[in-house]
């Protein structure tokens, strides 16, 4: 008999005796169950089993024997919603529940953090969406960045903490000629798949990313020897091993691409794999054959729960969110911002008037006057005066300016599935409303935005950057990401940029030009930084070696529970 079923027969029982002890007998069981005496024994030894009842035989021809309900029936549904909750199946949870949604939040309270299940570690976490695309290949969210670099190894990496390129994939490399370089790769390295990891692959899935502008100068890739592969720029490139570690160049099976499940399900050699992952909840397992140090955490599932904060990640989930001006002192900035990106090529910023408009109305400092300053302190923002915290650019500020005539509606695009934007797109439609402007809100897919989907009827993308690492260079995959920036900015201008960049790849001892990017496109109002946000990881303690990277999240693969001794 079926777990479930075994349910529908204690209810029956429960409902008809009311709950009360009670003298009967088997045959007035049978009666209640709709099934055989021999039945009804087999069910109520599987029910004392499990300890909802106690039954109590009578000695001697009709005498009544003795039923005791140990469990209530809803006692009974909370044990069953609380084992689907532990599975996963929240929405079947709820239905359990009868959609009673306090109940499921409390068992969903009792699921998350560390827990320990047949010798195997633990670590849940809440999230507020869904992971639809883990794909290096395409867009890719500050979220999905993170968990990209847990699932899959690159050539490189980088050391955030020494500030330095590492070995992965590859082991060592050197320069042979500036348009030269030779990579040594590990042997035997494993997919999560099982499949041995060959020069193949690689060769293959730099087939894909060469397509990228970011990498668009590198002319072939080919393995001359065993566990050897040589890339051959167009262009001189001092760089190469720092920008194989930008994510979209780490590395895939050959084929991926045609699996149709590849998005979701991605195959990978990094510390961890995907077993799970759907609208309620991401599961990572530890890969044993990791060619690195095996991950200290065996699981790590994410669990998707409408409604909560997604700007500080606790292994708890609090059932009444208490409110703060104070910012935890695990959190910090992060290397980026929220900001306008104006279409000045086919949008209304091409014109002069409009452009000097948006750069009055729609800066940072008009948006902080209209926020709520409950919600300053749920999303946790700041001015931004530059794209990266700490810069402050030279934008004029004025509220005198020549309000445009020339058209009297607005089209703002915005990635879906985003806490903030919705807000911050009431505030703006407020501001032009002020004018006697109409804002037009288009939500879009990540991506949709990101490839240009809809770019010429777009007058601005209300978007976010988030760089991930200090380095002056850091700023380039958000600079060439799918060539975002540069269809809505004007040719000449995005030309200087791509110039700057050549020099710096060409000249081993030059700076990175960072303040010369970030002013011409500030300066000029083609990007408008709005607010910093603070991210990062707040634990209390719970977890040893939680420490928040520069994305908001931390290495999966470090955090351990360490005994506590009284």
């Amino acid at each position: 008999m079926s777990g479930q079923r075994l349910k529908l027969q204690f209810q029956r029982l429960y409902n008809h005796f009311s709950g009360k002890t009670t003298e009967t007998n088997l045959q007035d069981i049978s009666e209640v169950l709709f099934c055989t005496r021999r039945n009804v024994r087999m069910v109520i030894n599987k029910m004392v089993e499990k300890g909802w009842i106690d039954w109590q035989p009578s000695v001697g021809r009709g005498k009544q024997s003795r039923l005791v309900f140990n469990s209530t029936d809803s006692e009974l549904q909370f044990m069953q919603a609380r084992k689907l909750v532990a599975d996963g199946k929240l929405e079947n949870a709820l239905s359990v529940l009868n959609h009673n949604a306090e109940k499921l939040v409390q068992l969903i309270q009792e699921q998350m953090g560390i827990s320990h299940v047949h010798g195997r570690q633990i670590v849940r976490l809440p999230y507020y969406r869904s992971f639809g695309n883990l794909n290096p290949l395409k867009p890719l969210r500050r979220s999905e960045q993170h968990l990209i670099r847990q699932i899959f190894s690159g050539l490189t990496q980088f050391n955030e903490e020494k500030g330095e390129v590492e070995a992965d994939i590859a082991h060592a490399w050197e320069m042979i000629s500036s348009r030269h370089w030779r990579f040594h790769i590990r042997p035997a390295i494993r997919f999560h798949d099982g499949r041995m990891l060959e020069s193949e692959d690689i060769i293959k899935t730099f087939q894909q990313v060469k397509q990228q502008s970011l990498f668009k100068h590198i002319d072939s890739v080919i393995s001359p020897f065993a566990n050897t592969i040589d890339f051959y720029l167009k262009r001189d490139d001092h760089h190469l091993p720092e920008l194989l570690t930008n994510i979209n160049a780490v590395i895939q099976p050959a084929d991926d691409q045609k699996r149709p499940d590849a998005d979701v399900f991605p195959i990978g050699t990094g510390p961890y794999k995907v077993t799970v992952n759907d609208k309620q909840r991401l599961k990572l397992e530890a890969f044993d054959m990791y060619f690195g140090f095996r991950a200290l955490t065996d699981v790590v599932e994410i669990w998707i729960l409408s409604g909560f904060s997604a700007f500080y990640l606790k292994p708890t989930l609090e059932l009444e969110q208490k409110q703060s001006v104070s910012v935890s002192e695990r959190l910090s900035l992060d290397q980026g911002c929220n900001y306008l990106l104006l279409n000045r090529n086919k949008g209304l910023a091409q014109q002069q008037v409009w452009l000097n408009y948006f750069k009055s109305r729609l800066n940072s400092l008009n948006l902080m006057r209209a926020l709520d300053l409950n919600k300053v302190v749920d999303f946790k923002l700041i001015n931004a005066y530059g794209l990266l915290p700490g810069w402050i650019c030279d934008c004029h500020y004025t509220d005198d300016v020549q309000i445009p005539t020339t058209k009297r509606v607005v089209t703002l695009a915005y990635q879906q599935e985003h806490p903030i934007y919705p807000y911050l797109a009431e505030l703006i439609e407020g501001i032009l409303a002020k004018d006697g402007i109409k804002l037009k809100v288009i939500e879009m897919a990540s991506c949709e935005i990101m490839m240009g989907k809809q770019a010429d009827k777009i007058d601005m993308w209300l978007n976010g950057m988030s760089l991930g690492s200090n380095r002056s260079d850091a700023i380039l995959p958000w600079l060439y990401n799918f060539e975002h920036i540069e269809r809505a900015m004007p040719e000449a201008e995005f030309a200087q940029l791509d110039v700057q960049v050549d020099n710096w790849r060409m000249n081993i001892t030059q700076t990175f030009p960072l303040e010369s990017i970030q002013h011409l496109l500030v300066n000029s109002g083609q990007v408008l930084p709005l607010f910093h946000a603070w991210l990062g990881v707040d634990d209390s303690g719970q977890l040893e070696g939680m420490e928040s990277n520069k994305l908001g999240w931390f290495d999966f693969k470090s955090i351990w529970v360490k005994p506590r001794t009284h």
